[in-house]
């Protein structure tokens, strides 16, 4: 088997210090790793990485595959992970000059808290790597700051109040990061613009073709996908920009097209809801009642009477 073919799972925070060449962790479920400390010569070659724990990364120089595509960490780029991502390493000349930090925590630290209940608000978990935060210098020492706190209260001796005061500070830097990237989307507006006239554009034309017959409705996945972005990227890029998510419109272009047919043809509305992509005709009967207020026979009828 190639070197690129192996997969490691790192089960524990543990099992991660071993890899890293590392001594083993004060807690056994939350860690700050520096990279100037780690030896990179200990580390696999090649391979690709399957961790059962969430990762907040702030490096210099770093080369990886993560997601779909090949990523060299810039000055100041943080990229998250959530449990179960795949990150393929390939050892360059700038691995060896890796530089930055790295905190890991089990999902198990933050179960029964409420961190735990709301961690997937934090969508940048899966974000795709060229979906990374860039940080100002301000911004990185907020977050350096926060991550020394984090690793000081691990490194003195645990009692009743450890656990509270962690998960306090892991919070409070999970919450950066929200800022931090919801700044990001603002500075980059421009940019974003075009994102969404390409997916609006990508939606009308869906709508209007017979592919929703051959593939169904499509999904978030299936459209960000189609705008080399991960589902929760787009979404959150359309939630910034226009106050909607990407199912929002999604549905709105599917009913819009709804209204246009049931206008223009004399299609029965289970005819429609095939040609569409509905798995059962009821499914789209409920969208649009849910969404306009009628069902489509009464819409049809309503519009006909105004006609």
């Amino acid at each position: 088997m190639k070197n690129e073919e192996i997969v490691y799972r790192v089960k524990s925070i543990s099992e991660l210090h071993d890899f890293a060449g590392i001594e083993k962790p004060k807690h056994p479920l939350i860690s700050v790793i520096d990279y100037s400390k780690v030896d990179i010569n200990k580390a696999p070659e090649s391979g690709r990485f399957v961790c059962e724990f969430y990762s907040v990364n702030f490096k210099n120089n770093c080369s990886f595959h993560y997601g779909r595509q090949f990523f060299d960490h810039k000055e100041g780029t943080m990229i998250c992970t959530a449990p179960e991502q795949v990150i393929q390493m390939h050892k360059t000349e700038k691995t060896y000059d890796v530089a930055g930090w790295s905190l890991f925590f089990h999902p198990e630290f933050i179960r029964n808290t409420s961190l735990g209940k709301k961690i997937a608000e934090y969508t940048f978990f899966r974000y795709e790597e060229n979906e990374a935060l860039h940080l100002s210098f301000d911004e990185s020492n907020t977050l350096v700051t926060i991550l020394q706190q984090i690793e000081k209260e691990y490194l003195t001796n645990i009692d009743w109040h450890s656990n509270e005061l962690l998960i306090s500070n892991l919070e409070l830097l999970l919450n950066y990061c929200k800022r931090f990237y919801n700044r990001q989307f603002i500075t980059r507006t421009n940019q974003n613009k075009d994102i969404i006239v390409k997916f609006e554009q990508f939606l009308r034309d869906f709508f209007q073709s017979d592919e929703s017959k051959i593939s169904g409705i499509p999904s978030v996945k299936y459209c960000s996908e189609r705008m080399n972005l991960s589902p929760n990227y787009l979404s959150d890029l359309l939630r910034n920009e226009t106050g909607k998510s990407a199912k929002e419109h999604i549905q709105f272009h599917l009913l819009d097209r709804v209204k246009t047919l049931l206008l223009s043809t004399n299609c029965t509305v289970n005819e429609l809801a095939f040609e569409l992509g509905f798995e059962y005709p009821q499914n789209l009967t409920k969208l649009f009642k849910s969404k306009i207020g009628l069902t489509p026979t009464e819409y049809r009828k309503i519009q006909s009477l105004k006609n």
